[in-house]
């Protein structure tokens, strides 16, 4: 019998899962960098920056959204788009704390 992986695995591991899954793919990888480049929220075309189109961009934001990695803000008709800074710290902790468990030095292959 199969059982979710949120009941499967411990909510460490589905955390940290949902994060990475975020981050597979190039373009919400771009857009992560874009908006820590720019230092600064942004309201306007990301996809301008983004070689996508507006609405691929948009499915990105979304999905970058809902994992927490950016905060999104109506401000009128558009929306106000920052990276958040406590899921970000949240996902280099969690990254740190994965890959210190993987030890390449004790391979054995």
């Amino acid at each position: 019998m199969n059982q979710p992986k949120e009941t499967t695995f411990d909510n460490a591991l589905v955390q940290r899962a949902r994060l990475f899954k975020a981050l597979a793919h190039p373009a919400r990888l771009a857009i992560l960098e874009y908006l820590a480049e720019i230092r600064t929220c942004i309201t306007g075309d990301i996809a301008g920056e983004i070689p996508l189109s507006r609405t691929t961009v948009n499915q990105h934001l979304k999905e970058l959204k809902e994992a927490g990695l950016i905060k999104g803000t109506v401000e009128g008709v558009r929306t106000n788009y920052c990276l958040n800074p406590e899921t970000i710290q949240l996902l280099r902790q969690q990254t740190d704390d994965f890959l210190s468990k993987i030890d390449v030095k004790k391979t054995f292959c």
